[in-house]
């Protein structure tokens, strides 16, 4: 649990620094997947979609916390902008587990 008496500067950082990592690992997890596999339920355009989208998302999330290093995690995050990169997370979670259990049904493996 989070001590609520930090510093403004040093509750933003206890908060965001590991959430802008999260989002980091997860998207470069999905970019991997999209890279590397066929997803039998995507067709190729929406597969290469989801892929730029998650792209993209990387290089903001990348942005922000060059930005929030540079500034001594003196700069916020307005939720407006994590929101999206939440909902593409979950977009790309469904597409995982659905790919991963469509793997284990296969026969032979």
């Amino acid at each position: 649990m989070f001590n609520s008496n930090l510093p403004e500067s040093e509750l933003l950082k206890a908060l965001l620094e590991p959430l802008l990592e999260d989002f980091n690992y997860w998207f470069d997890r999905s970019a991997k997947l999209l890279e590397t596999e066929e997803i039998p339920f995507l067709s190729d355009e929406d597969q290469s979609d989801l892929l730029a989208r998650v792209k993209q998302a990387q290089q903001e999330v990348g942005a922000a916390k060059a930005l929030f290093q540079a500034t001594g995690g003196q700069v916020g995050i307005e939720t407006a902008a994590l929101m999206p990169w939440h909902t593409l997370l979950a977009e790309s979670w469904q597409v995982s587990v659905r790919f991963r259990s469509l793997q284990l049904a296969r026969p032979g493996k």
